[in-house]
């Protein structure tokens, strides 16, 4: 067998010349089938393995952070919406109007606006009126 001996920039590669990488016939669908069982690793993997991607990971994880904060301060604006001159009128209130504006209620009353904070966070806002109108008048 005659080899070739090629200098490509600092390195020496030593070849068959004129002879490319023949693969064996035999060991085609041994390749094919682990190209076939990785593809379908991969799908079984994320649909059912509870694999995730980096991004779905920092999107679940700043999910849960919100949520997170959310359940931190919204006791604190439950409280202060007690320490209220008249904290029944204001719920009577509360109650009257529909849940979905009831966010809006408690952020216009500065009740969700945090200490450090020059406006009210709405999902704050959200769960207080949610814990307040489970309160009895």
């Amino acid at each position: 067998m005659k080899y070739d001996t090629v200098l490509y920039g600092s390195f020496l590669f030593r070849g068959t010349k004129g002879n490319p990488m023949k693969i064996p016939a035999e060991t085609k669908p041994a390749i094919w089938g682990a190209v076939g069982g990785a593809i379908a690793l991969a799908v079984i993997g994320f649909t059912w393995g509870g694999w995730s991607t980096a991004a779905s990971s920092e999107r679940l994880a700043a999910l849960r952070a919100e949520n997170a904060v959310v359940a931190a301060l919204s006791p604190i604006c439950v409280n202060r919406f007690q320490q209220q001159p008249n904290p029944d009128a204001a719920l009577g209130e509360l109650k009257k109007i529909s849940s979905w504006q009831q966010g809006d209620y408690i952020a216009k009353g500065g009740w969700a606006t945090m200490v450090g904070s020059t406006s009210p966070d709405s999902a704050v806002a959200k769960a207080c009126a949610e814990t307040l109108s489970m309160q009895k008048s």
